[in-house]
């Protein structure tokens, strides 16, 4: 820790007590901003009214301020006092002097060229992000000037935390007096008690000292330039793919792995597969889900009897039991495998106990752990109940010592511990849980930045592109703007085609459709956040619901996922207490044929929109996740890092408690092996040359294969998948012979038959929406 990041320390456990505008002051100074500029309002309802809050704001945005307990302009620095200290060197030591009651130069209401420091204590309460970025937004369109806000409240351990939020504003381009409020940078949740190494690095970067000393600066614009130039997330994205390259290289070179039967690649796809379950692991750490000590090397030596830094009995004791018989087992059936023909091919069981020094203590520890479920932790070996035989791909079994089963698995402990192991890299950097949008994001690594990482990592290993410029430079990814642009643009079509406007007027239901699409949903969740006419909001509600959406070149999930944070967004705005969107999912579910799956459907809709989820959005983003949105990749590992953002995206919107009985508050994920397909979008299915009357027991079975893969959404068990597995085997064997005798060409009736969708290390050949994804072609009324 560097000097500077040492006294930024210092200051930030100050602020965990006694004035926030005092010690934000110091804070600032300690930065090396100074000024004696500063305004005083007693208390925020003064605030309001001397700032005309209520002429420049709607009643929608006055609301934020309710959760305002007090607020304090810390000052204001202008263009004067940037000049001023244009000859500092470095960080400056903070000045402690308390507060001056009377000030000179005065408090400038229009100097737009500056900056406006606020110190805000937040009333008790669940804090989301979009709270800060609205107060933020609110705030400056009070002022004329970019206001940087210091937000002090409490964490869910209650211990005082700090949110930064600054806004990036530009000239309007048809009014030079007026500024446009862009997007809002945060940098959220710093902990005043411990604070992250992330959080030290980034504000000693901010200091004024610093930034004109590596930037130049020497006034007020170039301030603002450098201000964003820091809390710009693409420097940050370039700068952890660079550490986690550099890793992956490494570790592609010192591990050894089982033969997947892909091809080329092998150790690259597997060392993939690691990072993706690590990394969702580590988002699980930062919301409190799995305790931090499992990547701790002393928490190693203690449950290891062996931890030699060549040793691969972390990866096999710690990580694969976490992996495959903690997150992907219900808490109640965790135990340790027999190690004999009944749990042979049980991969939801604990294993190596003999590397353990107190196997049942090491399972207690992980008993605090939820059940996550979604796939992403199924273990790949092949799913036999018992026999001998079939390809190990994750080698999670107990005869270490075999070279066609795990002696083939080799990842030295060292790849994670040393000083370039990947748990340092890791803690190096701030992780998110929460996508940034164009309106906010949080200066830390968000499941977008890390997509984008992982499209890097996938063209390093593919034969067409590793020798490119793009993995070095990470240019090939579809911009962020683009995909909104393009979400926009798709919704807006689909919506004008089958919402009617109440009153007839195309054009003005296009400027409401326009203003539903472009904004973000507003904390308030009031009426006031659209402009859709109460007829039109049901028609609007229902296009939603019978929408289908496929992107043939997923990647890591850009676009599906931008469809998903516009979809949730307007459906916040038009349905802000979830009933109606509720109410067509219990439709939904009460419209199954068979009376056990219809009451499990009802079930869990009601659990999906429970009192604790209802203003939230779980159950918006799970039902739009199961019955809208699609993707489709050539790359089976594209595929699992696609579905890691959307599993991402779920599990921040639940509220975890202490019971275990209810699995720590959290529902375990759904399984998305039917709605991301690793398949080649290109190349079609080849039927029948002609076909003359629909044959009835084709149909019949595909509407069966249908219900089996929409039932494997839901299936949390290893035995409830299992079934479904040997069932869809059973009826793809019997389409096989019905299609050939329906003059299908062997060769497609073959494709179709071979196709295992549960098989996430596989891709096929082919692509056709009809078999593949035939819920694409439905339509709910």
């Amino acid at each position: 820790m560097s000097e500077a990041e040492k006294r930024v320390r210092d200051a930030l456990l100050r602020l965990a007590d006694g004035s926030l505008a005092d010690q934000t002051e110091a804070l600032l100074k300690t930065l090396g901003y100074r000024s004696d500029r500063t305004i005083d309002f007693e208390a925020v309802d003064q605030f309001l009214e001397e700032v005309d809050a209520a002429d420049k704001l709607a009643p929608s945005q006055l609301a934020t301020f309710e959760q305002w307990e007090d607020m304090d302009v810390v000052f204001q620095v202008t263009n004067d006092e940037v000049a001023e200290t244009s000859n500092i060197s470095d960080v400056q030591p903070a000045d402690f002097s308390p507060r001056r009651p009377v000030r000179s130069p005065p408090f400038d209401r229009g100097a737009a060229k500056s900056f406006l420091f606020l110190a805000v204590d937040l009333k008790p309460g669940r804090r989301l992000r979009s709270n800060f970025t609205v107060s933020t937004r609110a705030v400056n369109r009070i002022f004329p000037m970019p206001t940087v806000v210091f937000f002090r409240h409490r964490g869910k351990d209650g211990a005082a935390r700090l949110t930064i939020a600054v806004i990036h504003r530009r000239l309007h381009s048809l009014d030079p007096d007026k500024d446009v409020l862009e997007r809002v940078s945060l940098i959220q949740d710093v902990s005043l008690v411990d604070p992250h190494r992330a959080h030290l690095q980034l504000l000693s970067e901010l200091a004024l000292g610093r930034l004109i000393g590596r930037r130049g600066v020497s006034n007020f614009d170039q301030l603002l330039e450098a201000w964003e130039a820091v809390l710009d997330t693409a420097e940050l994205n370039r700068r952890f793919y660079a550490d986690l390259f550099a890793w992956f290289q490494r570790a592609t070179k010192e591990c050894a792995f089982p033969d997947d039967g892909v091809g080329d690649g092998n150790s690259e796809r597997h060392v993939i597969r690691l990072i993706t379950r690590l990394l969702f692991v580590w988002f699980l750490k930062e919301k409190g889900l799995v305790p931090e000590a499992l990547f701790d090397e002393a928490f190693a030596r203690e449950q290891l009897k062996c931890h030699a830094d060549d040793a691969t009995d972390y990866y096999r004791g710690v990580l694969q039991n976490l992996f495959f018989a903690t997150l992907n087992t219900e808490i109640s059936r965790r135990a340790f495998s027999k190690q004999d023909q009944s749990t042979h091919r049980d991969f939801t069981r604990y294993r190596y106990r003999a590397l353990l020094r107190d196997p049942d203590g090491f399972a207690t520890r992980l008993r605090s752990v939820p059940f996550v479920d979604g796939g992403l932790f199924d273990c790949l070996d092949d799913f036999e109940h018992v026999g001998r035989g079939g390809r190990r791909v994750d080698a999670f079994t107990d005869n270490v010592d075999d070279p066609n089963h795990g002696g083939a698995l080799s990842v030295p402990a060292r790849l994670f511990f040393d000083e370039h192991g990947l748990f340092p890299l890791f803690g190096r950097y701030k992780f998110t849980v929460e996508e940034n949008t164009p309106l906010d994001e949080e200066v830390a690594l968000d499941p977008e930045l890390l997509g984008r990482t992982f499209e890097n990592l996938l063209a390093s290993y593919n034969p067409e592109t590793r020798d490119t410029a793009r993995k070095e430079t990470g240019s090939y990814y579809t911009p962020r703007r683009v995909v909104d642009y393009m979400v926009d643009e798709a919704l807006l079509a689909h919506f004008r085609a089958r919402v009617p406007p109440h009153d007839g007027d195309g054009p003005g239901l296009d400027a409401r459709l326009r203003d539903l699409v472009a904004t973000q949903a507003s904390v308030s969740r009031s009426s006031a956040d659209h402009q859709m006419h109460e007829g039109e909001v049901e028609h609007l509600i229902r296009a939603i619901d019978s929408m289908r959406v496929l992107d043939p070149a997923c990647g890591s999930g850009a676009f599906p996922m931008g469809i998903l944070q516009k979809l949730v967004s307007i459906l916040a705005k038009v349905d802000p207490d979830n009933q109606r969107w509720k109410a067509r999912q219990m439709a939904r579910a009460s419209d199954i044929p068979d009376p056990v799956a219809r009451l499990e459907a009802v079930a869990a809709v009601e659990k999906s929109f429970s009192p604790e989820q209802n203003y939230g959005d779980y159950g918006r983003k799970l039902y739009l996740i199961q019955n809208v949105v699609h993707g489709i990749d050539i790359q089976p590992i594209a595929c699992q890092i696609a579905k890691l953002r959307f599993f991402i995206s779920l599990v921040i919107e639940q509220q975890s408690s202490d019971d275990p009985d209810d699995n720590y508050g959290i529902q375990a994920l759904p399984n998305l092996e039917t709605r991301f397909v690793a398949a080649d979008a290109l190349l079609g299915l080849n039927g029948p040359s002609q076909r003359t009357l629909p044959n009835t027991q084709i149909k019949n079975l595909e509407e069966e294969l249908e219900q089996v893969r929409s039932d494997w959404f839901d299936a949390r068990t290893r035995d409830q998948k299992w079934k479904l597995k040997k069932k869809d085997e059973r009826l793809r064997r019997q389409l096989h012979a019905a299609l050939i005798q329906d003059d299908w060409s062997t060769e497609a009736a073959n494709l179709i038959a071979a196709w295992d969708p549960y098989n996430q290390n596989k891709n096929a050949s082919w692509f056709d929406p009809d078999w593949m994804l035939a819920s694409t072609t439905a339509s709910t009324s």
